[in-house]
């Protein structure tokens, strides 16, 4: 059954957010985050202090549609506020394991006693500090935050032997502000 549906979004004060084209771009104190979004047939409008996504005729597809980038944009407006944040620890029984950060690259060494150093892809837009064995990821963006923290645990997954026993690696401690 097809009914009109919009839903609104409210904008904080202190931020400012542009619809450009199929760009959103809001800016304010801790940055500027851009995304670009299939529109298809949904309807975009700034009123205000609101964003107003919608449909005149909307189905279960579209309402589907609304509510996630509805989602998306709720997103980039808390990590314009205040950043994302995913805490990662470093374990090892084994072999004592060492990491270096350099602008848009870690570097893993003797991890389980290798000799070639395993490399880690760190994403435009994402801090990364490092404190003795807690790794530290913050960025406006949520998804390159989680992307960065994933490729962090990928490139220390232990393939081929008993994770009983090898229980080494680099692990998500937190996510945005929730322990796991």
């Amino acid at each position: 059954m097809k009914k009109e549906l919009f839903e609104k979004i409210e904008i904080p004060e202190g931020i400012e957010a542009n619809i450009e084209d199929s760009t959103i771009i809001i800016k304010g104190p801790g940055g500027e985050n851009k995304r670009k979004f299939e529109f298809q047939n949904l309807e975009f409008e700034k009123e205000g202090k609101y964003i107003k996504i919608g449909h005149k005729k909307a189905t279960k597809r579209e309402k589907k549609m609304i509510n996630t980038i509805a989602s998306h944009i709720r997103n980039m407006i808390k990590g314009i506020q205040e950043k994302f944040e995913y805490k990662l620890k470093a374990c090892f029984s084994h072999f004592p394991m060492s990491i270096n950060i350099e602008k848009n690259e870690a570097t893993i060494k003797n991890f389980l006693g290798e000799k070639i150093p395993r490399k880690v892809k760190i994403l435009e837009q994402v801090d990364v500090e490092l404190n003795k064995d807690i790794i530290t990821i913050k960025s406006v963006d949520r998804e390159l935050a989680g992307q960065t923290a994933a490729n962090f645990e990928a490139a220390t997954r232990i393939r081929g032997k008993d994770r009983r026993v090898f229980q080494d690696g680099i692990f998500i401690t937190s996510k945005c502000g929730k322990e796991i």
